[in-house]
């Protein structure tokens, strides 16, 4: 019996991350990288889509960026991915870091719109916890809307993404007729 209920809490448990945010379309938005190259959400239609927002001195955001370079290397491009700082980030601040972490995909900057039209943040609901990271399915819909806490820690610094994006590429995937 505590062999199947131990069953169904991972089946749970790979079910639940969803988030407030699953099942809406992604805000639009254009954003510059560091080389003043912009970059619309609408580019990437047709992909699994990861953004990531995060801060350049969020030390659970090193370890998520680390993440996000074992992902890129795993699916290559069966997936991109776009994360996203604001102010007090700056072009040296992500410079550094780029470097610091050896990130290979853009890194994008934001004045607060973007993110704020992503997440849902108004006067009644304005803080952003991260790093968060919303995976859009290749039709422009947020299938997981994710924030970091301890619960979640192997999704943000060990395999546990590894699992919930093998679903959702096996899912979004063309049938075969």
């Amino acid at each position: 019996m505590l062999k199947h209920v131990a069953a169904l809490f991972v089946v749970l448990g790979t079910a639940l991350p969803a988030g407030p945010l699953a099942g809406k379309r992604i805000a639009s938005f254009t954003l510059p990288d560091s080389q003043a190259r912009y970059h619309d959400v609408l580019d990437y239609r047709g992909k699994v889509l990861l953004v990531d927002i995060m801060k350049t001195d969020c030390p659970h955001c090193g370890m998520f960026s680390r993440v996000l370079e074992r992902v890129k290397s795993r699916y290559g491009n069966r997936l991109n991915v776009l994360s996203i700082v604001n102010p007090p980030d700056n072009q040296q601040t992500v410079a550094a870091y780029v470097a610091r972490h050896k990130i290979t995909t853009p890194v994008l900057f934001d004045f607060g719109q973007a993110v704020a039209a992503m997440l849902h943040i108004t006067p009644r609901n304005p803080s952003i916890k991260l790093p968060t990271l919303l995976i859009v399915a290749p039709d422009g819909i947020i299938r997981e809307d994710l924030v970091y806490d301890d619960s979640r820690k192997d999704i943000f610094e060990g395999d546990g993404l590894f699992h919930i994006l093998d679903r959702i590429l096996a899912e979004s995937a063309p049938r075969k007729k």
